[in-house]
């Protein structure tokens, strides 16, 4: 009796997906539990398994394929891998040269990001070096000795490259919202000099206790939902004609990933300490950059912080993340002459932007949320008090 391979529901908001990887091959043998393809989304890359032990039949979709949630990628056959239980071929016309897949050897653990890397370097998987359990991306660049880019093949060729599920997804989302939302960027700086001498000084006693630095970002997230609580039209959303106000803090944290942007939330953040938060920030960008992040990892989020000073920004205007209200950017923190009591002193500076929908924020609410940013900012003990 033959079991339908499906593509499985994967939240609420996703409803499709892309076949970036078959891991067997028709007339392969199969065990409960063991994946058998990989599935490109918008939001993150999945593993569908084999939900009982046989032999894969038929391959209904090659790599490539756009599916539906629900439709049949292929089948699991009763068997034990002879000829007579293989179920038929892919039909050569559905797989073209280019996207069959390069056989890597036996099966290794390894990322989705990984498994893609090694096949775009023709990399044998069982060859990779890594510390952990599974080989990731970084590991593949290593073993082949790039950084991941790759050039042309003269001084004036060109290339195509089919964009991915995620950035197809974002370069819509970011034409949609900017077509949709009032958006308007007010700016402030922020006098980093507090935050960095209470991090000197409490940084190795932070570490030896929590096991994870004292950064930047716990320091934010706590300002942000102390102004949030005192402008809350910034952390809601709009339906129809109604203002969604949300009486949680769910915050998203922008991260760059190998596909694009990707925004992680921290859920019930109101609710975690310093370290939790560094915890939680230094968990999610390790799996955005293994390509591990789950559906739960992304879904909500009532409010995001995108930092891109950590790639030397000095100035930008973030876009809104729909349906959300309001997206705090930070950048590149620098030494700039101010005054201070009447002198003129270098401080090192941090310029901050706050974008918002002016369908329902108003310019002087969103400057006194940006100011309060930084007064908690240039006075972190209260802080730690609140």
């Amino acid at each position: 009796m033959s079991v339908k391979i499906v593509v499985p529901e994967m939240g609420e908001s996703v409803v499709d997906a892309r076949v970036r990887r078959w891991l067997k091959q028709t007339g392969d043998v199969v065990t409960v539990g063991e994946p058998l393809v990989e599935l490109e989304t918008d939001k993150v890359d999945v593993e569908v398994s084999a939900s009982k032990s046989g032999v894969l039949g038929a391959i209904a979709h090659a790599e490539g394929a756009d599916v539906k949630i629900g439709e049949v990628l292929g089948t699991i056959e009763e068997g034990t891998g002879d000829s007579k239980s293989r179920g038929p071929e892919v039909p050569k016309s559905e797989v073209p040269k280019s996207e069959v897949p390069k056989s890597q050897g036996p099966e290794v653990p390894a990322t989705p990001s990984a498994r893609r890397e090694a096949r775009e370097k023709n990399v044998p998987l069982a060859s990779v070096k890594t510390d952990g359990p599974r080989v990731t991306r970084d590991d593949v660049r290593k073993d082949s000795g790039t950084s991941g880019t790759s050039g042309t093949s003269g001084p004036r060729s060109v290339s195509r490259e089919r964009m991915s599920r995620r950035r197809a997804t974002i370069a819509k989302r970011l034409v949609e919202v900017q077509a949709t939302a009032a958006m308007l960027t007010t700016f402030n700086e922020v006098d980093m000099s507090a935050v960095m001498a209470l991090r000197e000084r409490q940084k190795q006693t932070f570490k030896d206790r929590h096991g994870v630095g004292l950064g930047f970002s716990s320091f934010f997230v706590k300002a942000t939902i102390a102004a949030l609580r005192e402008f809350p039209r910034l952390n809601a959303e709009i339906s129809g004609d109604e203002m969604v106000l949300k009486h949680y803090f769910d915050i998203g944290i922008a991260v760059g990933a190998a596909e694009g942007l990707v925004v992680p939330v921290l859920r019930d953040a109101d609710q975690m300490s310093f370290a939790g938060i560094e915890q939680q920030i230094r968990d999610l960008a390790i799996k955005a950059k293994d390509n591990t992040l789950a559906l739960d990892d992304l879904r909500g989020g009532t409010f995001t912080i995108t930092n891109g000073g950590v790639f030397g920004s000095l100035m930008s205007t973030p876009i809104l993340n729909p349906p959300q209200v309001g997206i705090l950017g930070l950048h590149a923190i620098k030494e700039r002459p101010i005054g201070v009591n009447g002198q003129v002193v270098l401080r090192p500076m941090m310029y901050t932007a706050l974008t918002y929908d002016h369908r329902i924020v108003d310019g002087s609410e969103a400057v006194r949320f940006l100011v309060k940013i930084k007064e908690l900012i240039e006075d972190p003990g209260v802080l730690l008090i609140a």
